[in-house]
């Protein structure tokens, strides 16, 4: 894995960073730049992001990964959180463990996951799988609250501290974005929540808060943007703090009771009662005059800081805290950070005064050069003196290098500075400002006659000895911590500090100033390091500020300090413009001159390289040429000596074709001879083949001669003996013929007799068959009858069935009309029966009774029709399987006179019913006598078709009798 840095403005590639085996899921940057920390599942590596080096790299054992490691901010610390719920904090330069956190208690002990930092560093926020929160002091290094987020709560995805204008750093309002998708914003002293925002339709993904807290911008699940003001959602974020002014009001008449000191336990935990600050404030207020007032409300700066307290800071510590300086120099300094007007300025681009500023000014770091190279550029923009003044890249560098990330508060910076402790230095442009190295002088001649005069007798000017130290802003001269803590004096005090810095900064050098005689040494001593304690210098320059003359102290004649405009910056014209204009017009002519001259000169080059490259081309033909030649004359060589070749071969394959010649005539003649030979030996072995044969046939010949004797004699054997037997066996013949024809005889006889005896059996048997078959064809004939009798009589059941179905349909449609009748009737009659309605409902119970009766009736009939008809079949069947069985006489009238009388009760009964019930009865009556017609008529196609195949079954016996 790796990682790419790109440019934001050019959109280029700046450098590659490997080092990572696994996804980086986290990059935290220090808050000077100059560090980053990028983290994987198995590792944390330490950039330098000056030159895109690995500076260290922190492993661990594969059985615990690491959460997060981040950078503390306004500090040099590093925290690295790991899977385990420990803890470290780390020195950055020295990477030495400064602390570890101790481990959470276990009633409430949960898997880390998320975290967050308050502003000022002191307060860590961590989450994870639960709906609790762990703040951790991280100065006090324990944890000293625990808060409980709603029971719809089940896990922390992601914490993020609200930043506000007023608090400091110390940040009190803490959002958290739960598994739900939405985010809480609660107050982390008063455990109350604020505000929310996403929604359960429409949930958060994740979310970023604007460095001024002002808006927040979240990702939803949907994959839309949308963007919160914050000051729309709560009127109780950004307040103004507390007016310095109380009035102190009596003591109510009521007494304080116990119970105004309890609060509410919320969350599992017990809040104690916070002390009121009020009284403390009063008090210290009502001891100031209208004049401490006045000159509280000057020192007062933003950000809730006192310019007074600073100082009084400032000279007890002797500079103010590392995470805390960049804060409090935007505080003295009153930055406006007008981001559009700043903005506007970087769109114009790099000024063309600065397009190859790395080659006068070659600076290791690309991205610190390009940082350089912009701010110069917004300089020049905003004003036109700043592009022809030639210290100001080394003026801004320091500031440049500082505030790299940063480049408004880079900028602004730098105009802060110009405006107020570089007053009058453009004056006398382009030459250094004679009249502040004027009051240099006169300060140094006060404090140090000698010294000032040592410079004078070695020709040593306040252009040496003073300038180089105000154009580098004592960058050349002093360590990075020297200077920051220089520049802590400065920026706290009189634009006149940095002017008194310089005479203080000779007089602390007296020493090896004085023992100086070369203008060289003059030089070097104030280009470079010294061994100098710059608390010496610091000192020396407030005891300067308190013992200088008012008429030659610097601070009479510059003016006190004046911040950055909001929302534009001011307008520079403290330079000479006439010659700011006339050097502009100078360098505009000689630019043009020059791009002149660069055309002419590049045309020229032009036409000189064309004859160049034609001369050039000219030679090379003629090379060419001269070289075509020779290879010619080398071709042609090559030619006779391959000619010479080819007939020298040509005679070595005419001599090898004549000996091949030779010795294909040998070999010809010699295969020949081998033919003849072989036709020779195969001559030679067919007729020894055809005497073999000739004498194996003869042979064979022989054999067969004398086979066929034998079997001659043996046949004449055989025919004798076979005479011989043909004798005896015609005797034989004979005499079996003479007792056969005597058993004939015999035989014709007895067949006489037994044909007379069988004719008289035949005619006996013959009367016998005849009335046996009478008998059968009258049992027959009898059970035809009866089955004719049977079907006539069936026949006309059915019939009569079918005249009482037509007499019960005709019936049907005459109850139908007069029930069509009585249903106009009845609807006629219905309005004036509501009177009676109370009445008819205990009617309508009764008939509701005989409506159940009547189905009860209807479902026996059918279950007696079902009945019938299941027997029905059952006989036709089992009279199928026996045809010639008599059948029984079925009670078929009875039973369907059993099958009417419901049918009839019904009818009957249907006459006291309510109309609709008697219609639903009527309908289902004729669906049961359709459906009883199609079963019966079912049966009777049935029954016939039986009778036939009886009538075909008992006539097929006779008919084989017969």
């Amino acid at each position: 894995m790796f990682l790419t840095c790109m440019e934001t403005v050019t959109k280029e590639l700046v450098s590659w960073m490997r080092g990572h085996e696994s996804s980086v899921f986290s990059i935290s940057v220090h808050a000077s730049g100059k560090y980053a920390i990028t983290t994987s599942s198995d590792t944390a590596q330490l950039w330098d992001l000056d030159t895109f080096q690995r500076k260290r790299k922190l492993n661990i054992r594969q059985s615990v990964g690491i959460q997060k490691v981040f950078f503390l901010p306004l500090s040099n610390t590093i925290l690295s959180c790991f899977k385990d719920n420990s803890i470290f904090a780390w020195e950055c330069d020295t990477l030495f463990c400064k602390y570890q956190l101790p481990a959470p208690p276990e009633s409430s002990s949960i898997l880390y996951k998320v975290f967050a930092v308050t502003r000022d560093g002191r307060i860590l926020a961590a989450g994870g799988k639960s709906n609790h929160l762990h703040l951790w002091c991280l100065e006090a290094r324990q944890l000293f609250r625990i808060i409980q987020m709603p029971t719809k709560v089940r896990a922390i995805r992601h914490l993020e501290f609200l930043p506000d204008s007023f608090d400091a750093g110390s940040n009190q309002v803490l959002g958290v974005l739960s598994q739900d998708g939405i985010m809480r914003f609660i107050n982390i002293q008063t455990c109350k929540l604020l505000f929310e925002i996403g929604s359960l339709d429409e949930g958060i993904s994740s979310s970023v808060i604007s460095p001024h807290g002002r808006y927040i911008a979240s990702i939803m699940e949907n994959g839309s943007l949308n963007v919160y003001s914050v000051q729309a959602l709560t009127q109780e974020i950004n307040k103004p703090p507390l007016p310095l002014v109380k009035v102190i009001e009596d003591l109510p008449k009521k007494k304080l009771s116990s119970s105004d000191l309890k609060m509410k336990v919320t969350s599992g935990r017990v809040q104690q009662p916070a002390k009121p600050r009020g009284s403390k404030i009063q008090t210290r207020i009502l001891k100031q005059d209208l004049t401490g007032d006045f000159e509280s409300k000057k020192n007062e700066l933003p950000d809730g800081l006192n310019k007074k307290r600073l100082q009084i800071l400032l000279k007890g510590y002797g500079e103010y805290p590392t995470k805390y300086r960049m804060f409090i120099w935007r505080s003295l300094l009153q930055l406006p950070e007008n981001h559009t007007a700043f903005s506007s300025l970087i769109d114009k681009g790099t000024h063309v005064t600065f397009l190859n500023l790395q080659k006068k000014y070659p600076i290791k770091s690309r991205k610190l050069l390009r940082v350089l190279q912009r701010t110069l550029s917004a300089l020049a923009h905003w004003s036109v003196i700043f592009s022809d003044t030639p210290y100001l890249p080394l003026l801004a560098f320091p500031f440049v290098k500082l505030f790299q990330n940063n480049q408004l508060i880079c900028f602004e910076v730098i105009a802060t500075l110009i405006i107020n402790w570089c007053q009058h230095w453009f004056e006398y442009f382009p030459n250094p400002p004679i009249n502040i190295l004027s009051m240099i002088e006169n300060v140094l001649a006060f404090h140090d006659k000698e010294l000032l005069q040592h410079f004078i007798d070695h020709d040593i000017t306040s252009q040496l000895y003073a300038w180089p130290l105000l154009e580098t802003v004592f960058s050349e001269v002093l360590t990075r911590e020297e200077w920051l803590k220089l520049f802590d004096n400065i920026f706290s005090n009189h634009p006149s500090f940095l002017l008194m810095t310089v005479a203080a900064y000779n007089i602390c050098s007296r020493v090896p100033l004085l023992n100086c005689n070369l203008k060289d040494d003059f030089e070097f001593f104030f280009h470079h390091r010294n061994n100098l304690d710059i608390n010496v210098v610091i000192r020396q320059v407030y005891h300067l500020m308190e013992t200088t003359p008012t008429d030659i102290h610097p601070d009479s004649m510059l003016n006190v300090f004046v911040a950055l405009t909001k929302g534009q910056y001011p307008v520079f014209n403290q330079y000479p413009k006439f010659i700011v204009d006339y050097q502009t017009q100078e360098r505009e002519r000689i630019r043009n001159d020059e791009l002149d001259y660069l055309r002419e000169r590049q045309t020229v080059e032009d036409m000189q390289a064309e004859v160049d490259q034609q001369r050039v081309e000219d030679e090379a033909w003629y090379q060419k040429q001269e070289l075509l030649r020779k290879a010619e004359e080398t071709r042609r060589e090559m030619l006779l000596q391959e000619e010479e070749k080819i007939i020298q071969q040509r005679q070595r394959l005419a001599a090898v074709k004549r000996e091949l010649q030779v010795k294909e005539m040998h070999l010809q003649d010699a295969a020949r001879r081998r033919f003849l030979k072989l036709q020779q030996d195969q001559q030679e072995m067919e007729l020894r083949r055809l005497d073999d044969e000739i004498g194996r046939k003869v042979y064979m010949r022989d054999r067969e001669i004398a086979a066929t004797a034998r079997d001659l004699e043996m046949r004449q054997l055989e025919l004798e003996s076979q005479k011989r037997l043909y004798e005896k066996n015609l005797t034989e013949n004979q005499a079996a013929v003479a007792k056969e024809m005597r058993a004939d005889a015999d035989a014709y006889r007895r067949k006489v007799d037994l044909e007379e005896h069988m004719f008289h059996k035949l005619i006996e048997a013959g009367e016998t068959q005849s009335q046996k078959t009478q008998k059968v064809i009258k049992e027959n004939l009898a059970k035809a009858e009866q089955a004719c009798l049977n079907t006539d009589w069936q026949i006309q059941s059915l019939h009569k069935q079918k005249c009482d179905d037509l007499q019960r349909n005709k019936c049907y449609q005459e109850v139908a009309k007069l029930l069509r009748e009585n249903r106009r009737k009845e609807i006629e009659i219905l309005n004036a029966m509501v009177e009676r309605e109370a009445k008819k409902w205990k009617e309508a119970e009764g008939k509701e009774f005989c409506l159940r009766s009547a189905k009860k009736a209807s479902a026996l009939s059918d279950a007696s029709r079902k009945w019938f008809l299941k027997q029905e079949i059952n006989a036709a069947v089992e009279h199928a399987e026996n045809p010639c069985h008599k059948e029984e006489p079925r009670f078929q009238n009875e039973q369907e006179d059993a099958s009417c009388l419901p049918r009839t009760s019904h009818l009957n009964d249907s006459s006291e019913m309510h109309p609709s019930t008697q219609i639903s009865l009527n309908r289902r009556a004729v669906e049961w006598d359709t459906t009883e017609q199609n079963l019966i008529q079912k049966v009777r196609n049935l029954r016939q078709r039986l009778t036939a195949q009886a009538r075909h079954r008992c006539q097929t016996p006779h008919l084989l009798a017969a």
